[in-house]
């Protein structure tokens, strides 16, 4: 019988850290994170829109998020409950599943999409929080699914693919992922790359790109290895959504790379070593990406020149960051929303929510933050 391992991040990090190990005595390396850097006339950020909800296990990495689709922003309570705004004005709460939610919001065609550990996958209608079809699948549900073609595509963590038609919720195919003993608990979530196509990444490191109708895979590269005498320094997770930016497909991993492919040739143009569990993000001809030791670096799309690279944030457990407006944003274990300039790297702001930032994302350009003590909130530049 073949067994998978889920490893949380902050063990493996743990594990990583053990020195003068023997058969009698375990002695661990304590990392401290920096203190914050001092800062004079910084910038800081406006809240438009806060909501807090239960906490998530410190050491469980959900990354629950928000979203928003037709001016109405949907939230998530990991004990079960998905509520919906317009402004600040509640509009419905509902209680999905008693056995909670891992998995964050994904929000369109109508249809609010969450799922839970236990592998069910729920659809909401989005004018009334009323349910309108239920799923299960084989694994627990970590990150959010896609809605895209008339399609719910799902990773669930055994690695297995799942697409369900929108409407029904009718399961129309399945795509095994390769069995890793080891691996990191959590995944990245599905991306679309065209009408027809949709990429998921690995735990050891491959990016598959699926024909979203058939289920017919269309392209298997791998973007990243990792070496090392232990099945723990081994691991080679991507558990960043892969970035999908023209023609190049950007992705991160953990005791990895950081890696461009070219999805017309399938050809890998540069591959830089870094390990991240977090999406990288791409604006214009930057690549801008979070290690999983607290540095911020930032590389040239084309050729992999490194640009700059900021350690002023060692070992703050970074979020992924984002592009606000003119602004790079990153958040950190303390709830500090960093601002940096996107040219340089210099650190020019913060502001504060309350806990660790689990999620980062930018629509319309606004800030949307989730963070593990269950602070929801969206900012905007002042």
């Amino acid at each position: 019988m073949n067994r998978k391992y889920k490893i949380p991040f902050a063990l493996t990090v743990l594990s990583l850290a053990l020195v003068g190990c023997s058969s009698n005595s375990i002695k661990v390396e304590k990392v401290k994170p920096n203190p914050l850097p001092k800062l004079q006339q910084a910038k800081t950020l406006v809240p438009v829109f806060s909501q807090n909800t239960s906490s998530t296990a410190e050491e469980d990495p959900l990354r629950l998020q928000l979203d928003v689709d037709n001016g109405v922003v949907f939230s998530i309570d990991p004990k079960g409950e998905v509520a919906a705004y317009r402004g600040k004005q509640r509009l419905w709460q509902t209680e999905v599943s008693k056995q909670g939610l891992s998995s964050g919001v994904e929000a369109a065609e109508g249809l609010v999409i969450v799922g839970n550990q236990k592998g069910q996958l729920f659809a909401l209608d989005q004018a009334t929080g009323e349910k309108k079809w239920t799923a299960q699948l084989t694994g627990a549900i970590l990150a959010p699914s896609l809605v895209h073609a008339n399609r719910v595509v799902t990773i669930s963590n055994d690695g297995i693919v799942y697409a369900h038609n929108l409407a029904t919720g009718q399961q129309m195919w399945t795509y095994n992922l390769p069995n890793v003993q080891f691996s990191l608990r959590g995944s990245a979530a599905p991306v679309a790359v065209d009408p027809r196509t949709v990429l998921v990444a690995t735990a050891n490191a491959y990016i598959y790109a699926i024909d979203v109708v058939t289920g017919t895979p269309r392209m298997q590269r791998r973007v990243a290895i990792s070496e090392g005498r232990s099945d723990i320094q081994r691991l080679n997770d991507i558990d960043g959504d892969p970035v999908v930016a023209g023609q190049f497909l950007v992705t991160t991993s953990f005791q990895g790379q950081v890696t461009v492919t070219d999805l017309a040739s399938q050809q890998v143009v540069w591959s830089e070593d870094l390990s991240s569990t977090k999406r990288p993000e791409v604006v214009g001809n930057g690549v801008f990406v979070a290690s999983a030791d607290g540095r911020l670096v930032a590389y040239e799309i084309t050729s992999g020149q490194k640009l700059w690279e900021n350690d002023q944030l060692l070992n703050r457990r970074l979020s992924n960051p984002v592009m606000l407006g003119q602004d790079l944003v990153v958040g950190d274990m303390d709830g500090v929303l960093h601002l940096f300039n996107p040219s340089n790297g210099q650190l020019i702001g913060r502001a504060k929510t309350s806990g660790e930032v689990r999620s980062l994302r930018v629509i319309n350009n606004q800030l949307y933050v989730g963070t593990q003590k269950g602070a929801f909130s969206i900012w905007q530049n002042r």
